[in-house]
């Protein structure tokens, strides 16, 4: 891409002004998506590289700092030797925020031998995806040996390591007083055993790309939180709702497909919530990966990939091309939220929602069923209104670089098109009524 006109990142990628406005508008082609994408995934390899370095001077025990070492040269040999694949467990969304957490320990100089630990099954998963000839020994974790991008073998006893022996296609796991497991990798790629205790992965299919649907991996939510309910009784849930969301998401038009080729993985949430409603979100550090509730329908499902798929883009496109230089402030009003915003979390809801205006407009004029279809408009009115309430403060906001101020120029054309196909009326009404009593709901609470 070097050589087109345009606007470089600060890692050197190239954004052309049609991309930014591209972006803005949430319907971006491919070439934007991968722009992004590949900007991740160079911040990443920059994030393993600090991480690896960090490990001689992070204040690690003797033993544990010769394992770490040990453990990352086979990282970087997997790596070496098959990018392709090594790389598909280093740019695991879940790594992230992982390795993040494991630098941050390493430069208080207070490091968690169980985080740092995890370097193990990371390289030993990459090294596997490699096909090299290894052995290495890591520390399970709670539930087990779990690699990454691969899957869990499960322990009954209390293990406190574990050996690895891999080689081409094959990789045997043994853990301390217990017997060994067997994997193999298919013509598919995935690893499979006959042994009982191995749990691989499933996988979403008929997207663009596989995608992950993780109950397994111990990084899969923030540490010291809440293992997430995701037992695999709910897995034909979610593969039943993945298969019906793919045509409504095909049906939000070719951008919300496309987008599916930012997703590497879904993280099952416990759910229903207190109040019985759907819930999902983005982790920071965490790119390609949506966490959610198991949805309760295939609208809500396409519906909660699309809100999350826009802050990934924005996050990684702000990583990239800073839009803003406001600070963390909580004190702008947003009508989906009843709490102060920071201008950063204003702009994310405002384009989260426009992509939801756009794909429930899209589900209302090709829906034949009178009851979805009413439902979609409902829900496309509410999200059209609650955006229309905000742009005016984005566009005027003083903190705007010329990339976000040409990236919130695109939000507020793309906004002006969906008036081409109109709500029916009562639902403009009630859209509008809803947004008016949450801004009288804020001011009586947020008094000037």
């Amino acid at each position: 891409m070097a050589g087109r006109g345009g606007v470089v990142s600060v890692t050197g990628a190239v954004l052309s002004d049609a991309e930014v406005r591209e972006l803005g508008s949430t319907e971006a082609g491919a070439g934007a998506l991968a722009v992004l994408a590949d900007g991740a995934h160079t911040r990443r390899l920059l994030l393993f590289r600090v991480l690896l370095d960090a490990l001689d001077s992070g204040g690690l025990p003797p033993a544990q700092r010769a394992a770490a070492r040990e453990h990352g040269a086979l990282l970087e040999a997997a790596d070496r030797a098959a990018p392709g694949q090594a790389r598909r467990v280093m740019f695991y969304p879940l790594t992230g925020p992982w390795a993040e957490n494991c630098v941050r320990q390493l430069d208080r100089g207070a490091p968690d031998h169980r985080d740092i630990g995890h370097l193990g099954p990371v390289a030993a998963a990459a090294a596997a995806r490699a096909g090299l000839g290894f052995r290495t020994r890591v520390t399970p974790h709670r539930d087990g040996i779990a690699l990454p991008t691969l899957g869990l073998l499960r322990h009954s006893g209390p293990a406190r390591a574990a050996e690895l022996h891999g080689s081409g296609d094959r990789l045997v796991i043994r853990p301390s007083g217990g017997p060994a497991a067997e994997l193999r990798r298919t013509a598919a790629g995935r690893w499979s055993s006959r042994d009982p205790r191995w749990s691989p992965l499933p996988t979403l299919a008929g997207g663009p790309r596989p995608v992950l649907l993780d109950d397994l991996d111990p990084c899969r939510v923030t540490p010291g939180a809440a293992t997430p309910a995701g037992p695999p009784q709910q897995r034909a849930h979610w593969q039943a709702m993945w298969r019906r969301a793919l045509p409504l998401l095909r049906l939000g038009g070719a951008a919300r497909a496309a987008e599916l080729a930012l997703l590497d993985c879904v993280v099952p949430l416990p759910g229903p919530t207190a109040t019985g409603r759907h819930t999902s979100h983005t982790r920071d550090g965490a790119f390609g990966a949506v966490l959610a509730s198991p949805p309760p329908s295939p609208e809500l499902f396409a519906a909660g990939l699309v809100h999350e798929l826009q802050h990934a883009k924005l996050a990684a496109l702000h990583d990239l091309l800073p839009l803003h230089t406001a600070g963390p402030a909580p004190r702008h009003w947003a009508p989906w939220r009843p709490d102060p915003r920071p201008f950063d979390g204003l702009l994310h809801g405002a384009y989260a929602h426009l992509a939801l205006a756009a794909l429930w407009q899209r589900l209302a004029l090709t829906r034949e069923d009178p009851v979805a279809r009413d439902d979609a408009w409902a829900a496309h009115a509410r999200c059209a209104a609650q955006v229309g309430a905000v742009l005016p403060a984005l566009r005027g906001a003083r903190p705007l670089t010329d990339a976000g101020r040409a990236f919130v120029k695109a939000m507020t054309a793309r906004h002006s098109r969906l008036a081409d196909h109109p709500p029916p009326p009562e639902h403009r009404v009630r859209a509008a009524a809803y947004v008016d009593t949450a801004r009288s709901l804020w001011h009586r609470h947020h008094p000037p």
